[in-house]
């Protein structure tokens, strides 16, 4: 196979995984907590050429990674509503273990069990415990995540970091799930703003621009493979004419 129809057909699979990435964190641009996710592009040495002795370098996409940057803060005035400022997780138990989220837009279920929207109890810090409100006393939580009701204290958010962020695998909506033995340690430098919600951090304007860009080079790679089908008609069609 000719070399540029290996490298243009490599190039135009590697930008249709980038448009899927792209797709995925403009979906996601409103979804609270939400944190976009970036190719990650690397360079394979194939000789699926017809020319036995050369190599061919192929884009490829190796994998994707996650930008976990802080989001803007918007006002909510929701009592339920909490943001993080800095770097770190809400806990919740999720339905085949604990889950990881920057979306603090929580509600009170029926028997006063502080949940995400999904139905997932919010943990309190020292164990798996659910924080457990009772009567309909406003709710108050501090910079360090201690929650009080009517003046009594109910417990403490449990509020955690990775020391690698990379041992997180995204799961449904803006939950995270540490993988292996990755163990969650004390945000304490993370404070909990009541009131608020962490928007996403994908700027719907910048991805517009890279959709854009990964367009023009998509038309650039398939342009290449029609020039590569016109050489090889005019060689064929020359080789013909020697031929006759």
């Amino acid at each position: 196979m000719d070399p540029i129809w290996v490298t243009a057909a490599s190039g135009i699979r590697a930008r249709m995984e980038a448009l899927d990435v792209l797709a995925n964190n403009i979906a996601n641009a409103a979804t609270d907590g939400y944190k976009g996710d970036r190719e990650l592009y690397n360079l394979h040495l194939s000789n699926a050429s017809r020319y036995p002795n050369s190599l061919v370098a192929l884009p490829v996409i190796e994998g994707q990674w996650t930008d976990f940057s802080q989001g803007l803060l918007q006002t909510t005035d929701n009592s339920l509503d909490f943001a993080l400022q800095g770097e770190g997780f809400f806990a919740v138990n999720g339905p085949s273990g604990t889950l990881y989220t920057r979306s603090g837009s929580f509600r009170l279920s029926k028997d006063g069990t502080l949940e995400t929207k999904e139905g997932y109890a919010v943990r309190m810090s020292g164990g798996d415990r659910a924080l457990k409100a009772g009567g309909n006393a406003a709710i108050e939580v501090s910079a360090d995540g201690s929650v009080r009701q009517a003046g009594r204290i109910l417990g403490r958010l449990e509020v955690v970091r990775f020391d690698d962020p990379k041992v997180l695998a995204k799961q449904a909506g803006s939950f995270f799930q540490a993988g292996g033995a990755a163990k969650p340690v004390a945000a304490s430098e993370a404070e909990v703003v009541q009131g608020k919600l962490e928007a996403s951090n994908v700027s719907s304007a910048d991805s517009a621009v890279r959709i854009v860009n990964v367009m023009r080079q998509f038309e650039m790679l398939q342009k290449a493979i029609s020039l590569a089908s016109e050489m090889d008609r005019q060689i064929i069609h020359e080789v013909a004419k020697v031929g006759q």
